[in-house]
């Protein structure tokens, strides 16, 4: 592993610097960063360097699904009419359908500037809903598409009980999906037992699939096995929740969920779209990060998240691809900030005055927030955090030529081009090298054919 890099533009704590070398050590850490002429005669890297970002929020499985439901079945289509298909599919995924496909998804994030994958992973039982005789077998696809490919993974195994609030008895529809206590336990002890290169969390899938009983229980397992883990779960993504959890309890989704769980710095509320004033101060304060999906969330329609609230309370955020039909970090921030203009009717609205280039907030901003609901150093270009990081073609001639190193993340962001990532580095390896993953053939190849065996199936 190279020893340090001269980065001659690099987006720091302290903003864009200029020739800054750093040195990276064993444990693929960055050393300190010093701005100079590089008397170390690190490698040079000249294009304009931006931190790995964190992929807060996905479901590996569901991106093999792109283009299924894309056909208004039902006089309203919704998130609802949606779940259906995507249970369908997940019936017909193999563990080695499983690892072929999220191979492919992982290396096309990396291209996309990812990384760092949280995934939340519910798919755990066979097709037919009983349990494998290795509870970890589809966690295990996971976790070796994340080895294969070079994408550092923290891994959610997912608590799903029920189809809805009070504990009602879970449709057939989600079979795969469903654990007991008991099956549960055996599964986070057996990959922390094995754990070594991934970071390990845990996931109520939501209040709907969680009653307060097993919230608590939750709680305890994670006290006794995994303490200050990171903790993410799905909230407030429908007003179809918010409606249920009044009905049911009096109490808005976040609401409910605030008064039975100690939500703090390590928890991660999943889209968190539908808030009242109350509850956007809380989570704000209670320290926790919004996991915003905005590609995904367009998609189903589910509603505009209340950045500008939010933040203006102080509140944390970062991104995820969640159903994964985009794999590139750039879409996802420029939907999030095109989302704030329709809603606001300002331009340039997620900025501050001390860091006015959307592009660069919104990147910096999101990798800040992923790190924090990862649970890792990671998500900047500091000493101490981990060298992930992306480099960025900056093409002085063409449609470039006007853009100065500052405003190449505005570019790249807003220009409405793909984004085009050069390199990709994770602990300070190489990954992507000029948009090329060195598996990318047999990675590609399997993807191929697990499309065709699912495509026979469906």
């Amino acid at each position: 592993m190279t020893k340090g890099f001269h980065f001659k533009q690099a987006l720091t704590d302290q903003g864009w610097l200029k020739d800054v070398s750093v040195s990276i050590t064993d444990t693929g850490a960055f050393g300190a960063l010093v701005q100079d002429d590089n008397p170390n005669g690190y490698p040079v890297i000249s294009n304009p360097v931006v931190p790995g970002m964190p992929n807060l929020h996905s479901h590996s499985f569901q991106y093999a699904m792109a283009g299924l439901s894309e056909v208004r079945r039902n006089p309203v289509d919704s998130f609802w009419s949606w779940r259906e298909m995507m249970y369908y599919f997940a019936h017909n995924v193999s563990p080695e359908d499983l690892q072929a496909i999220t191979a492919k998804l992982y290396m096309d994030l990396l291209k996309g500037g990812y990384t760092e994958i949280v995934e939340f992973h519910y798919l755990h039982n066979d097709a037919d809903g009983s349990y494998y005789a290795r509870p970890e077998e589809l966690s295990a696809a996971i976790i070796s598409a994340a080895n294969q490919t070079g994408l550092s993974l923290t891994h959610l195994p997912v608590f799903y009980a029920h189809a809805n609030f009070g504990g009602m008895s879970p449709q057939d529809a989600q079979r795969r999906f469903i654990n007991s206590r008991d099956q549960y336990l055996r599964m986070i002890e057996t990959l922390k037992r094995q754990q070594s290169a991934y970071h390990l969390g845990i996931a109520p899938h939501s209040l709907r699939a969680v009653t307060e009983g097993e919230m608590s229980w939750l709680m305890e397992l994670r006290q006794d096995l995994l303490p200050g883990c990171p903790v993410h779960i799905h909230v407030a993504e429908q007003t179809k929740e918010v409606e249920d959890s009044l009905a049911h309890s009096g109490k808005r989704s976040v609401t409910a969920l605030m008064d039975q769980a100690p939500v703090d710095a390590a928890w991660c509320l999943i889209h968190a779209t539908h808030l009242d004033d109350s509850e956007v101060a809380a989570i704000a304060s209670s320290g926790a990060t919004v996991g915003l999906c905005p590609m995904t969330e367009s998609n189903l329609g589910d509603g505009i998240f209340r950045a500008v609230d939010y933040l203006a309370a102080g509140g944390h955020f970062g991104i995820g691809s969640d159903s994964n039909i985009c794999t590139q970090a750039v879409q996802e921030l420029r939907t999030l900030e095109y989302s704030q203009r329709l809603l606001h009717r300002q331009r340039n609205v997620l900025c501050t005055m001390e860091s006015p280039n959307v592009g660069s907030y919104l990147w910096q901003s999101s990798a800040i927030g992923g790190a924090r609901a990862a649970g890792r150093s990671i998500g900047r270009i500091a000493e101490g955090c981990r060298a992930d990081f992306v480099e960025l073609s900056y093409e002085k001639q063409g449609n470039m030529a006007a853009v100065s190193p500052e405003a190449v993340l505005d570019f790249h962001i807003f220009s409405g081009q793909k984004a085009e990532i050069s390199s990709v580095y994770v602990e300070g390896r190489k990954i992507i090298d000029d948009g090329q993953h060195p598996q990318q053939s047999a990675i590609d190849a399997k993807y191929i054919s697990a499309m065709q065996r699912l495509a026979e199936k469906l």
